[in-house]
């Protein structure tokens, strides 16, 4: 049994309305056994099984558990980096956590996600003052009847348009532009001179299929905190730092799924 198998635990299931029995054989786990070695995972794992269930958007008090305990480990290392070592308490706590953040976020992304339109902050509509033009009014004086047209001044109004960044949904999609999610984009070179489509690895985002979350987002975050930390302080010291926190979620999760499978040995 691994990681992904835990997920359809979380998700009510359909009854069985038949005359076959269920399975009775000694080598399926039962929901007990399955609970159990949920909760030892969660014991021997706890970074990593509340990161998981996070990413699988299972609970959001998860997310908040694997960020929690991110930051307590970033809060042990932290000290290792000189810039952040000479920071007060209260400001390393703050920045340490704004770091586990955005490396949650980093470790969450994938292919089929999406995010806030920075364009329209999510709403899906923008303001545009557009210009009414010059008006013309009938004059009418008593007696005399109609005298002539007037010229009024253009009015400029606002309107709301629909955000062209994600065409109204107020998300756009994180999937890598050039090969859309997969992950490998066809090589034109080697496509002409073999006559057939070449695959090959996308440069652009590696492989993964997504766009990581912008190092530089992070920087801006914690420069709120810490208004001296320079671009140069940050690439050469703290960004390394900040790399092996998504890092340690990774290893995290790969040492749940072990501990899951080690629990519960060659049962699905």
């Amino acid at each position: 049994m691994n990681l992904d198998s835990v997920v359809k635990y979380h998700f009510a299931k359909s009854t069985q309305i038949n005359d076959s029995p269920r399975a009775t054989s000694s080598d399926t786990l039962t929901g007990t056994d399955v609970m159990a070695a949920m909760g030892m995972c969660q014991s021997r794992a706890p970074l990593g099984y509340s990161a998981f269930l996070g990413k699988m958007e299972i609970s959001d008090n998860e997310k908040r558990r694997a960020v929690q305990l991110l930051t307590q480990y970033g809060m042990k290392h932290c000290d290792k980096v000189a810039a952040l070592r000479k920071l007060s308490s209260n400001t390393k706590v703050k920045v340490v956590q704004t770091l586990a953040k955005f490396a949650f976020k980093d470790y969450c992304r994938s292919a089929a996600g999406t995010e806030q339109c920075e364009c329209c902050k999510g709403s899906g509509f923008l303001s545009e003052k557009r210009s009414t033009g010059k008006r013309y009014a009938t004059v009418y004086l008593k007696g005399h009847g109609k005298v002539g047209d007037a010229e009024t001044d253009a009015k400029i109004e606002e309107e709301k348009v629909i955000c062209k960044e994600c065409n109204g949904k107020g998300s756009v999609s994180v999937a890598c532009c050039k090969c859309k999610g997969r992950g490998e984009a066809v090589h034109r070179e080697e496509s002409e001179l073999q006559g057939v489509p070449v695959k090959r690895t996308c440069k652009q985002c590696l492989g993964r299929g997504y766009e990581r979350v912008p190092a530089a987002d992070a920087f801006r975050a914690i420069s709120a905190y810490a208004p001296g930390l320079t671009s140069t302080v940050w690439d050469k010291a703290v960004k390394p730092f900040y790399e092996k926190l998504i890092t340690e979620l990774l290893a995290s999760e790969e040492e749940a799924n072990r501990q899951l499978g080690k629990v519960t040995g060659n049962f699905t």
